[in-house]
């Protein structure tokens, strides 16, 4: 069993404060991100940053869902990190300035499964999950443009 990640990042042309915001606010930007991997999206406790709990289930594949329940926390400055009480997975948003703008990077980690199955999930899963974080942050882009 080893540790698996997934990271992608994308630069945008608001303030690093605006799209901090953005990615803050589960109650209202954060559900418009979504993808079609995403279902049951609810959030049940606080909605804006630090001491948000949100849950949704994440189909990575047909075959693979995962039922989340994440609690938000920022333990740095720019930084919102989503620990999901059913597994081992930590996604990280972290918020930099980067020249007039802003870049994002979105990073996931878990403890990946053993054995040939570990194999395959520490092959494919990276690129996988990363399409769909490459989907939120055009989607983000979108939101912070409208």
């Amino acid at each position: 069993m080893g540790q698996v990640t997934a990271t992608t990042h994308k630069t945008f042309s608001a303030t690093p404060e605006q799209v901090f915001a953005a990615l803050s606010d589960y109650d209202g930007t954060r559900a418009k991100l979504l993808t079609e991997h995403f279902s049951e999206y609810e959030v049940r406790e606080g909605g804006q940053g630090s001491g948000t709990i949100v849950h949704w289930k994440l189909a990575a594949t047909s075959k693979r869902i995962r039922d989340c329940l994440l609690s938000v926390s920022t333990p740095r400055d720019n930084t919102l990190e989503e620990r999901d009480a059913n597994s081992t997975m930590v996604t990280t948003w972290t918020v930099s300035p980067a020249g007039e703008g802003t870049q994002v990077q979105v990073e996931t980690t878990w403890n990946g499964a053993s054995g040939i199955g570990g194999f395959f999930e520490r092959t494919f899963a990276p690129a996988g999950l990363k399409r769909i974080y490459d989907e939120q942050l055009t989607k983000l882009e979108s939101a912070l443009a409208g």
